[in-house]
Parts: C-alpha cells; sequence; structure tokens
C-alpha cells in the first residue's frame, strides 16, 4: 500500500521534511533567545531611568569604559560648560527624522576633569553642513547637570562610519579618548545625554528617552516556528493518506474498467447455431 513512499518524489519530499523540523526548532530557539534579551535590556533600562541620579564620579572616571549595567543610569555633575571647544555629531536625527547635529559640549568639573555632555539635537543649516552652525547657548555660571549616561560609540554598534576630513569642530563619532586628545584634558569615559536643567525655549531639542524594545513580538515568532515544526510531520501524514487513497481510488477505477471491458467482449460474441 505504501510502496510508493519509496519513489524519488516521496523520498525527496520525506528528506525535506525531515531537515525543516530541526531547522525551525532551531530558528524557534533564537527567537526565544532575542526574546530574553530584549526583556532583559528592558528590564536594565526601566531600571535605570527610575533609579535616583548619582554623582559621576561613582560611575566613570577617565579611560573608563561604560559597561552594560551603567548605561542609561542617571547621574549628576557639578560645574560649567565650556563653549568654546563645543562640537557637533554630524548625521545625528530628531524624533521628526530630520536630519540635523548633536550639540557635544565639554561640562568642566569642580576638581578639573572633563565630562562630555550630549546637550540635544539642532537642525543642520544647509545641505553642505560645512559651515559650524549656531548653537544655543546653555546656561552660564557653576551649575548642577543630569543626564542619563551612555558608553563610547563606536562604528560596530552604531553603523556610523568615523569620517576623517571633517569641517572644523564636526565629529561623527562621540569617543572621549579621542576628546582628551583634542582637549588635552582628563576626559571621563562615555559621555551623558543631559535631561536636566531643560533648555531654554526648547532649544536644542532634548533626545527622548531609549524605547523599549519590542520583546513580545519575538516570543511569538518563536512560538510561530515551533508550530510550524509540529505541523510538518502533520501535513507529511495528511500528503500521505491522500496519496495513498488517491491511488487505491485509481487502481479500483482501473479494475472495474477492466472487469466491464471482460463484461462487453462475452456480450459481444456470436451465438453458436
Amino acid at each position: 500500500m505504501y510502496r510508493f513512499l519509496l519513489s524519488r518524489q516521496w523520498v525527496i519530499l520525506t528528506l525535506a521534511a525531515l531537515l525543516l523540523i530541526p531547522t525551525m526548532i532551531r530558528l524557534g530557539i533564537w527567537q526565544m533567545h532575542r526574546y530574553e534579551l530584549r526583556t532583559d535590556r528592558n528590564q536594565q533600562v526601566s531600571g535605570a531611568l527610575a533609579a535616583d541620579p548619582v554623582p559621576v564620579a561613582r560611575l566613570t572616571a577617565p579611560g573608563h569604559a561604560v559597561t552594560t549595567g551603567e548605561r542609561y543610569r542617571s547621574v549628576s555633575a557639578r560645574g560649567h560648560f565650556d563653549t568654546a571647544d563645543e562640537v557637533v555629531v554630524r548625521r545625528r536625527t530628531n524624533s521628526d527624522d530630520q536630519v540635523g547635529y548633536h550639540v557635544l559640549t565639554p561640562f568642566v568639573l569642580t576638581d578639573g576633569k572633563v565630562l562630555l555632555v550630549n546637550r540635544g539635537w539642532i537642525p543642520a543649516d544647509g545641505p553642505s553642513q560645512t559651515a559650524f552652525p549656531e548653537i544655543p547657548a546653555p546656561p552660564r555660571g557653576e551649575l548642577t547637570v543630569t543626564g542619563r549616561l551612555m558608553p563610547d560609540e563606536t562604528t560596530e554598534a552604531s553603523g556610523i562610519k568615523d569620517l576623517e576630513g571633517l569641517p572644523d569642530r564636526q565629529i561623527m563619532l562621540i569617543d572621549s579618548a579621542q576628546e582628551a586628545r583634542r582637549l588635552d584634558a582628563p576626559v571621563l569615559g562615555g559621555y551623558v545625554v543631559q535631561t536636566a536643567p531643560a533648555p531654554r525655549g526648547d532649544a536644542p531639542q532634548p533626545i527622548g528617552e531609549p524605547g523599549r524594545e519590542n520583546a513580545a513580538l519575538n516570543y511569538a515568532y518563536a512560538v510561530q516556528w515551533w508550530l510550524f515544526a509540529a505541523g510538518v510531520p502533520v501535513g507529511w501524514f495528511v500528503l500521505v493518506r491522500r496519496e495513498r487513497r488517491d491511488r487505491a481510488e485509481a487502481a479500483a477505477a482501473r479494475k472495474e474498467s477492466a472487469g466491464d471491458a471482460g463484461d462487453a467482449e462475452e456480450d459481444s460474441e456470436p451465438a453458436v447455431v
């Protein structure tokens, strides 16, 4: 009855089904791993944003690489802005996907160390982006700044190339070590996205909080892949049953046709006198 399973067509179909099952299971495991990573990140971001600010010196120092656990932590610092040495970071977008700059201003602490503060987004003055843009001034004098601690930017993490030959006081990536060489000063590792005090007139535009990743979507994808994996043997069995039924019906039809043909031959024989 099932001898057709040894045909080339059915051998290929069976092997394909056997290959699909573990592949789909592995894809489901990968999606579940993505779900766990995104869930952990969302919990980390929520916890970091909800925590009270701590002095920035507790988490970073010159040459320090900001860790994953320190990222997004709310920190505070006391000092004054150094607008003479501020730079702009090219090819940055705001919440409306408009291209412009991030304003990176050195913040000189009371102990002489320097903290890089990303004060927010400003629009580009023109398509060439060669001239240094006009930047709203920060508050003067000594003040306390609060913000989210961030690690140095890299091409690998951001996808942005660190181009050379840029116009004066323009950079592509925020790199505390590079800024330390430019400023010839002890610069704390990483940088801070300013959250307080709020800029006057909302310029530069404050950078919004990090978005929550859709971990539930990865969970749904994992379940979907595993349902597909379970459906493969069910589908294979249904196809086998259908093929067996079709072959049995075809054989019965041939047998019936042969029987009808034999009866017709008997009826057509001449009578013997």
